[in-house]
């Protein structure tokens, strides 16, 4: 479903986001390259019981692209400027993969504006993290990149998935595969090409990530927290999941097994079942829970 962008201005710069629904507000962050359009359903779905704001981050989406600061904490500060154009104290917040690291730094400098916390194959937990993405901290990536972006290449991949189709031999994507290959095309334009690269050389080098959030937790314990992953996530591996349950006892952990680096897209139904009522719920902040759910 296509939603309809509002727009506002901070320093001159238009940041455009989706605010749909009635009810407890609740913010979406989305990861690298992707908007508001990478949650695919669960705006519409989650709009039935809350106001959900959407957002697209500068340099991605339809938001400005300007040259600027794309640090995690410009960004946290303009979500944090974004509440306050819409007259919201706090919310639960949803980030997923970079917008999970997005999401714990406005944690980190605003906790009084995080009611919640649900990161969603986030970032930001540990080193690893996909051959592609490390790939771009590289010199001479942003050659490299306009050229597998460009139309003629994404033409030809399409060609070849179809003539496979016509032999008998279709080849399969999951929603995972789609999203990344779609939002690929963005770094076609220069823009958001050097949008891109500024947000992820800001938090990833050739060795993996170069930012962890996970010695800050136990300083918020209080905070209900919810963390989902998908077991064949092959961008971010599961093993942050699962290694920071220790540091993380009070959150809970929803694994869901045939989901990839977008669980909100491969298993819609069973995210949404799983997120709803942990944002829904606004009692027992700071009781320890944590379990494993397919």
């Amino acid at each position: 479903m296509k939603h309809t962008l509002k727009a506002v201005a901070f320093h001159g710069d238009a940041l455009r986001y989706v605010d749909t629904g009635e009810g407890t507000p609740i913010i979406l962050v989305h990861g690298l390259l992707g908007s508001h359009a990478s949650w695919g359903e669960q705006i519409s779905w989650l709009a039935e019981d809350f106001r959900v704001i959407a957002v697209d981050l500068y340099g991605c989406g339809a938001s400005d692209k300007n040259p600027g600061d794309y640090t995690l904490s410009a960004h946290a500060a303009s979500i944090r400027d974004l509440m306050d154009h819409l007259g919201i104290d706090s919310a639960p917040v949803v980030g997923h993969s970079y917008g999970g690291g997005v999401c714990m730094q406005m944690l980190y400098l605003f906790p009084e504006r995080v009611q919640r916390l649900c990161l969603v194959s986030s970032g930001g937990l540990g080193p690893e993290v996909s051959l592609l993405l490390r790939a771009a901290s590289l010199p001479g990536s942003e050659l490299v990149l306009p050229v597998l972006a460009s139309p003629l290449l994404r033409g030809l991949a399409g060609t070849a998935a179809r003539l496979a189709a016509m032999l008998g031999r279709p080849i399969s994507a999951s929603p995972s595969t789609l999203e990344i290959w779609r939002t690929f095309g963005s770094v076609a334009d220069r823009d958001a090409r050097r949008a891109f690269l500024r947000i992820t050389r800001g938090v990833i080098g050739p060795l993996g990530q170069t930012i962890c959030a996970v010695k800050h937790f136990p300083d918020y314990r209080h905070i209900p927290a919810m963390v989902i992953w998908g077991r064949h996530d092959n961008m971010i591996p599961i093993l942050h999941a699962e290694q920071n349950r220790e540091v993380m006892p009070h959150a809970e952990a929803v694994i869901l097994e045939d989901a990839g680096h977008f669980p909100h897209l491969d298993d819609p139904v069973a995210f949404h079942a799983a997120v709803q009522p942990f944002l829904a719920d606004t009692a027992g902040a700071g009781v320890p829970r944590a379990q494993i759910a397919s």
